[in-house]
């Protein structure tokens, strides 16, 4: 296992303002992401992935939302006392789902790079806005010139998010999370804009922290999986591991629901949906929805198991090491 660099232990993140019934969103959520490796947070919409993501920047708002950790550092900086502005964009860079959203429309997207580089390098603007081009350049955005002068509403998906890209590696952080990066966008441009990421990381020896839904994404980026759902991390292994020898019924759930092109099966859905998240199941979370569930399984949470690989899994009927548990 590689050196971490982002570390994040027993992380819980809760919605509600001091009046209200606090919502948690996240509980106890502990993995770590290695120096130049690729961690894809894996689940369906509601799991939590984003809201994890979210957190490691502090991007949540502090008057409605309640975070607690043992630990959240990256490279031994304490996230949760250090000071953010400094961190954001330079050391952590960010990716968002919706570009056309994430971009100022009012400010043309040359601009928008430039201006890391002048708040966070001291830059002056005809060399940030040269910068900003070359970044372009990098990004294979053609005729870079000219469309660092355009405004997002002027540029197709795909460009925008190689904006976002650019903006986000200007500074040449150490991490990189980015939040469903290629959800919006047509199947050969996220072929694109996946082999770009990867192509970044490589050269700039990056960590990539990637959040999606999409199992083929996270088979074409990841060094490790984290699976996760209702706010809770379920199983946690290499690629190989978990695509090839899944041990949760909710990742095999996952990867069942999955079309193959070689049609030798359907699909299968799981059954049911999240769980409300102000009445959790007493047990385990996945429960209602397991076709294996027995009483212990409704009434008692799972302990998370960790195996000699490093590998985790938080089931009653399933063991770490490859066989059946006795419960």
């Amino acid at each position: 296992m590689t050196t971490p660099l982002l570390t994040i232990d027993r992380l819980s993140v809760s919605f509600g303002r001091e009046d209200q019934e606090p919502i948690p969103a996240v509980r106890e959520v502990s993995f770590t992401v290695g120096k130049g490796e690729c961690v894809v947070v894996l689940g369906e919409s509601g799991s939590g992935k984003s809201v994890t993501a979210q957190s490691i920047l502090g991007l949540h708002d502090p008057e409605s939302t309640t975070i607690r950790a043992e630990g959240l550092e990256l490279d031994g900086e304490n996230l949760l006392i250090g000071d953010l502005n400094r961190i954001r964009g330079d050391r952590i860079a960010m990716v968002f789902q919706d570009a056309l959203s994430a971009l100022n429309p009012v400010h043309r997207v040359g601009q928008q790079i430039a201006e890391a580089l002048i708040v966070h390098r001291g830059m002056r603007k005809k060399e940030a806005n040269a910068r900003a081009v070359e970044l372009m350049r990098a990004m294979q955005i053609p005729d870079p010139e000219r469309r660092a002068r355009n405004y997002p509403h002027q540029l197709s998906g795909g460009m925008r998010q190689r904006i976002m890209i650019a903006m986000a590696l200007a500074l040449e952080p150490e991490l990189l999370i980015a939040d469903e990066p290629t959800t919006a966008l047509d199947v050969t441009v996220q072929l694109q804009i996946l082999q770009l990421l990867r192509d970044m990381c490589a050269e700039r020896g990056m960590s990539l922290l990637m959040i999606t839904h999409d199992v083929g994404v996270a088979a074409e980026m990841a060094d490790r999986i984290v699976v996760m759902y209702a706010g809770k991390i379920v199983e946690v292994g290499t690629v190989h591991e978990i695509l090839k020898h899944p041990k949760h019924p909710y990742t095999r759930g996952l990867l069942g629901s999955v079309p193959r092109l070689d049609l030798t099966s359907l699909p299968t859905p799981i059954p049911g949906g999240l769980p409300d998240p102000r009445r959790l199941p007493e047990g385990c979370v996945f429960a209602p929805r397991c076709p294996i569930a027995t009483s212990l399984c409704a009434t008692t949470q799972p302990t998370t198991q960790q195996g000699a690989t490093g590998r985790e899994l938080a089931c009653h009927l399933e063991d770490v090491d490859g066989t059946k548990g006795a419960a």
